[in-house]
């Protein structure tokens, strides 16, 4: 009789069992690898982290729940980007996303066979990432930064909120703005109807952006486009006091450049493109390939103007121009 009900016992944990093991199974710990340009405490780094979390979060992904991930900060060193893109992929993550071009290219280096999504990206078809931006082909898709005719309404604005402009500037590190040739050729095509004497300053370091604004400044009539980079972004304090003390007018991608004390910006939404690359993450976690999911261009796009700023340099916003603007800084 006690050996019946020992039977009876036994039958019924082991019906039991299947639950309990459900209930306590631990939730599976996916990785995602985050590298940026840009150095751990920069505003516009703390932007793109803050949306990728976002997006995420949309999605169902919470970090240190079901997903961990894990942040590099290359401060715009080419030699950090391709060290920490070789200690990424060594780590084996399910996804790596890649912020900018030059980190693109690193991680294309360091692997053909970890999904990598990128953002933020300049012409990835010309610079070899993918094959086609409908058809991406490999382990690389993701979301460019700049569609190029966009390149020459940076010309057009300068002119606009300055009239007085008669030559104009492109700077960029050439190391890390690859794409510069693209960019110098849109500034010439748009430039056809604005009859501006355009050249190009290729910068390396501060000293090299002090000469590049100051020689830019030397004559009336200057200007300066300030390209979309992290070389840029990184040494943003010193290119937006050079222009300040020049009093040149100066036109840039990124929105803090304004919010900073700049004069004007006009470009993509970055946290915006940075959050829609959590979907292509959430995609290839569940099983989709980079190869089937077409490269995305931006959909956002922000002008900022500074009053404070124009004023301090002698200029007058049009009117229209600041009904245009996403935002007015007084």
């Amino acid at each position: 009789m006690q050996r019946r009900k020992f039977i009876a016992f036994s039958l019924g944990a082991a019906l039991s069992r299947p639950l309990a093991a459900r209930a306590q199974r631990p939730t599976v710990m996916r990785r995602v690898a985050f590298l940026l340009p840009f150095l751990e405490n920069d505003a516009e780094a703390m932007t793109r982290v803050t949306a990728f979390r976002e997006g995420l979060e949309a999605l169902g992904w919470t970090e240190n729940r079901n997903i961990r991930i894990e942040h590099r900060y290359a401060g715009g060193d080419l030699g950090r980007i391709r060290a920490y893109a070789r200690e990424l992929v060594h780590s084996v993550p399910d996804v790596i996303v890649g912020n900018g071009t030059p980190i693109t290219a690193a991680l294309k280096e360091a692997t053909n066979t970890i999904p990598i999504v990128f953002a933020n990206v300049n012409d990835p078809v010309g610079q070899g990432f993918v094959a086609s931006l409908s058809r991406p082909g490999g382990n690389i898709t993701g979301f460019t930064l700049i569609d190029f005719p966009l390149i020459g309404k940076w010309l057009e604005m300068i002119k606009e909120i300055a009239p007085g402009v008669r030559h104009v500037a492109l700077m960029f590190n050439p190391d890390t703005t690859p794409f510069y040739p693209a960019f110098l050729q849109e500034l010439e095509a748009a430039n056809q109807s604005l009859a501006v004497e355009l050249s190009a300053s290729p910068v390396h370091d501060e000293a090299e952006v002090e000469a590049a604004i100051t020689a830019v400044a030397r004559e009336p009539g200057g200007g300066l486009i300030a390209a979309p980079d992290a070389f840029i972004n990184n040494h943003r304090r010193a290119v937006m006091t050079l222009t300040e003390r020049h009093r040149l007018p100066a036109i840039y991608g990124f929105r803090q450049f304004v919010t900073e004390g700049a004069l004007i910006s006009y470009g993509p939404d970055t946290a915006d493109i940075v959050r829609r690359s959590a979907g292509y993450v959430d995609r290839i976690l569940k099983g989709e390939r980079p190869a089937d999911l077409p490269v995305q261009a931006p959909t956002k796009f922000e002008l900022v103007i500074n009053l404070k700023t124009a004023k301090a340099i002698g200029l007058e916003v049009p009117t229209h121009l600041q009904q245009l603007a996403d935002e007015v800084v007084e």
